[in-house]
């Protein structure tokens, strides 16, 4: 037996419990998201930026964070007043769908409408494990250089929207914005691209529009 002869059942089964994850947040009117980026590149920056204006706009949010250790990001995300729990997967590079069922157990769901799963800081395996979300997005920051891309392509293949962040350091890179888009775009034509910075609170709107269309195209409903 081959090392794919074993992936194959692995994958499959988790596949099927992300298939149970999925009717379980469809059930609750959750629009589940799968934040998938490289270590720093401002996945919990982000969540701490936008879901405080999501709520506002009547859309609240959950947050399943994932890490190897410790519990930092859930502690940033839970003093925002945002309901989040912290998975530690202690060596594993990724979060599997029993993982995020368990967590999502300890969440004290209300009138929530949108679900970001945090997932571990990594290019490669969590793009390969479906954990029932609606929407796997890829974040790459400026700083970690256009090839990313081309060096981990599966993650920027399936996402459905790329978020590219930290824009405001581009005067200090031999870089523009240009270029990280075109090397996106050989991988994925169709994802909108949406350029980011913590320093301009307004680079964030465009992107929580879009979850809010998302949801809506989903479950219905007015704003």
């Amino acid at each position: 037996m081959d090392i794919k002869d074993i992936n194959i059942p692995i994958l499959s089964k988790n596949i099927k419990e992300g298939e149970t994850n999925k009717n379980i947040f469809e059930s609750k009117g959750l629009l589940t998201i799968n934040l998938i980026s490289s270590p720093g590149s401002g996945k919990t920056t982000l969540l701490e930026n936008i879901a405080p204006i999501l709520n506002e706009q009547g859309f609240p949010c959950l947050v399943i964070e994932g890490d190897i250790a410790t519990t930092r990001d859930a502690e940033r995300i839970n003093k925002k007043e945002i309901k989040c729990v912290q998975i530690n997967t202690h060596g594993i590079c990724h979060l599997e769908s029993k993982m995020i069922r368990k967590a999502f157990e300890q969440l004290d769901m209300v009138n929530e409408k949108i679900l970001f799963i945090e997932n571990v800081g990594n290019l490669v395996c969590p793009a390969e494990f479906y954990l029932g979300e609606h929407e796997k997005i890829a974040i790459l920051s400026v700083t970690e250089g256009e090839d990313k891309p081309e060096k981990y392509p599966l993650l920027f293949k399936e996402s459905s929207c790329v978020l590219l962040t930290k824009v405001d350091l581009l005067p200090f890179l031999d870089l523009t914005e240009d270029i990280f888009i075109s090397e996106i775009r050989k991988l994925n034509k169709k994802a909108p691209i949406f350029l980011m910075s913590k320093k301009d609170k307004s680079s964030y709107m465009e992107f929580i529009e879009w979850l809010i269309q998302k949801h809506l195209s989903i479950f219905g409903g007015e704003r």
